[in-house]
């Protein structure tokens, strides 16, 4: 099998899993396989990209604790920064390893150019002081400059997002650190990162404060990341990169040519999508209680489910939109297209953290299950 060279890795996705049992290692590399096959289409296909070279050898870590099997993954990639944050977050949807309830969660996306560029950076400066005969003192400084404004990058918040200099009244949110440290280097200095796919609380509180413009790789992975950061935080701007073009690539010139582009986060969504997500997933702020009678009919419609492998979508009358598979529920919440707003769902099984996540994004009000991994979420729990 084919498999990605040291030299051509971009990316190490770091991953954390717990299952109630025994594993041993070919379990887990199989349900990562098996369990992301489809969900991404033919171009991210996980086993298309190893025979390709672009996804390197998976290791697995594992230990017994108990009746548990927890253990570390990493999965090397030669993908751009979007592909590989697509393929993190396919990665957290898996649900069983063998025949194990598993949970699996995303640690870090590690840039692994990043590492290398450092080094680069202290052994050059280094070497150049041991020049013999070196009298160019403007050449020296100039090196120095240069590598200064990549150096003194900053760290905002308990999730020690890397950052410039936030005391601007504008802000511009970029994916990753290497997109900021190009930023840096080309005299930008109001940026801040996402440090992927997940949007931390950081960037939602200075959306509060400040005025946020989004900038996105020109790619399908900057437009996802848009529409998922849009959703929950307020965001005043859009720019996007050139077609087919990262952030952390672009020229001096292209860079400001894409902030001066910009454009009002509404009017981008409605353009790129049609119809506005924010207001979508935003716009049911329905105050309606459950009675006694709607409590009964839940009763009904969960005990006539049960065993389906299905989950029931309801509007607010508590009629039945849809069914989906229990197993893609929180991708389904993300994708479908209803007349009416989500209120309840109804599952047949146990609601784990994913599906809670998507369906707040959604704006459901009440979920009925047998169990909940977690109770943390506004969202009404009812289990009969």
């Amino acid at each position: 099998m084919a498999k990605v060279s040291p030299v051509s890795i971009k990316y190490m996705i770091h991953v954390n899993f717990e299952a109630e049992g025994a594993l041993e290692k070919p379990d887990v590399i199989g349900a990562i396989f098996g369990q992301t096959e489809g969900l991404l289409g033919n171009d991210l296909e996980m086993r298309e990209l190893q025979k390709e070279g672009k996804i390197g050898r998976i290791e697995v870590d594992l230990e017994r604790k108990d009746k548990k099997t927890v253990g570390k993954i990493q999965i090397p990639t030669a993908l751009d920064q979007s592909e590989t944050t697509l393929i993190a977050a396919a990665i957290e949807t898996i649900e069983r390893i063998g025949p194990c309830d598993s949970q699996l969660e995303v640690v870090k996306i590690e840039d692994v150019r990043g590492t290398k560029r450092d080094y680069i950076i202290e052994r050059a400066k280094k070497l150049m002081k041991e020049i013999e005969g070196s009298t160019d003192s403007r050449e020296i400084s100039n090196t120095i400059k240069e590598s200064s404004k990549t150096s003194e990058i900053g760290e905002y918040g308990d999730e020690k997002l890397p950052c410039g200099d936030l005391s601007d009244n504008e802000i511009i949110v970029v994916e990753g650190r290497a997109d900021v440290l190009n930023l840096l280097r080309n005299d930008v200095k109001n940026v801040i990162a996402m440090n992927g796919t997940k949007l931390p609380n950081a960037i939602n509180e200075l959306g509060q404060k400040k005025e946020l413009t989004l900038f996105v790789d020109g790619d399908r992975g900057g437009k996802l990341i848009v529409k998922n950061v849009t959703d929950n935080a307020k965001i005043a701007y859009i720019a996007v990169a050139p077609d087919g073009k990262e952030v952390e690539e672009l020229q001096k010139k292209e860079i400001l040519i894409a902030l001066r582009k910009r454009v009002p986060s509404k009017e981008f969504i409605i353009r790129e999508d049609g119809f506005s997500s924010q207001t979508r997933s935003s716009s049911f702020s329905s105050q309606r209680e459950l009675n006694q009678g709607d409590k009964v009919k839940l009763k009904e419609l969960y005990d006539g489910n049960q065993k389906s492998g299905k989950a029931l979508l309801l509007n607010e009358n508590l009629e039945i939109m849809k069914d989906v598979s229990v197993k893609s529920l929180a991708s389904a919440l993300q994708r479908l297209k209803l007349q009416d707003p989500i209120f309840t769902i109804i599952a047949d099984g146990t609601v784990n953290g994913n599906i809670i996540g998507s369906a707040e994004e959604r704006g459901v009000k009440v979920i009925v299950a047998k169990n909940f991994t977690t109770a943390d979420t506004k969202i009404s729990l009812l289990s009969f």
